[in-house]
């Protein structure tokens, strides 16, 4: 009886550090939410590619309040050209001028911080709605640091998953496959911003690629930011960025 309670005790053991999608995006949800920034501002150089090449350079403005609000401003302020998501929709302005109105389609605002302002089961409900299949997982290294991949089963593998650094718990890479057609986001050189984290540098490829990199520049977090700027009634007469 001692001997099989021996030999019973390392195998539960082993059972009880078993990790899986829902324990790790439980693991994130726990450390995180309720102590991730609410808000954060940036400024953003932008660097577009074709074939490999850089094509085009342009600095954009970004504000941020979670869990649904984000706002881009493209290139001078003054010329008007910008893209607010305001919870489940999307408005691009042209010159000073709604051009459209669209389904907010802005994954990353969730996958980056908005996922901590929801309760759990909403996250996988989330997840499960943008294609991610959560009993499927594996562990690797990526940039040389242990990640648990959720959504895979394996390296190499056609299907969306996150790419979840083991130490801090945060992103550092997605795959995505949407009409055959692959995205990839690398997410690098994180820094702590008030409760959460923010990589300074993104690199995003389509079909593999290279299409855009960006560059984070005086960012700050727990700012205070008005609603009004993502109200899209408001474009033109508000704005959260001014000059030193």
């Amino acid at each position: 009886m001692k001997i099989w309670f021996l030999l019973f005790m390392p195998l539960a053991v082993l059972q009880s550090d078993h990790a899986d999608s829902i324990s790790v995006l439980k693991k994130m949800h726990d450390k995180y939410s309720g102590q991730w920034y609410k808000s954060f501002t940036f400024t953003q150089t932008t660097e577009r590619y074709k074939r490999d090449t850089l094509v085009d350079t342009q600095t954009w403005y970004e504000a941020l309040k979670l869990p649904d609000l984000f706002r881009i401003d493209f290139g001078d302020l003054k010329d008007g050209n910008a893209v607010i998501f305001h919870r489940d929709s999307m408005y691009i302005f042209r010159h000073d001028s709604l051009k459209r109105k669209e389904v907010n389609d802005d994954n990353l605002t969730f996958l980056l911080g908005g996922m901590y302002f929801i309760p759990f089961d909403s996250v996988t409900v989330h997840l499960n709605a943008l294609n991610y299949d959560l009993q499927k997982f594996h562990e690797d290294t990526f940039m040389g640091k242990p990640v648990y991949v959720i959504g895979a089963n394996k390296a190499g593998e056609k299907v969306n998953q996150l790419w979840i650094e083991q130490d801090r718990l945060i992103l550092l890479r997605f795959i995505e496959y949407t009409d055959g057609r692959k995205s990839e986001g690398v997410f690098e050189n994180h820094l702590p911003f008030e409760g959460g984290w923010c990589e300074q540098k993104c690199s995003f490829y389509f079909d593999d690629q290279l299409a855009q990199v960006e560059y984070y520049h005086n960012c700050k977090a727990n700012v205070s930011l008005d609603d009004a700027i993502f109200d899209p009634k408001m474009f033109g007469k508000v704005h959260w960025y001014q000059k030193d």
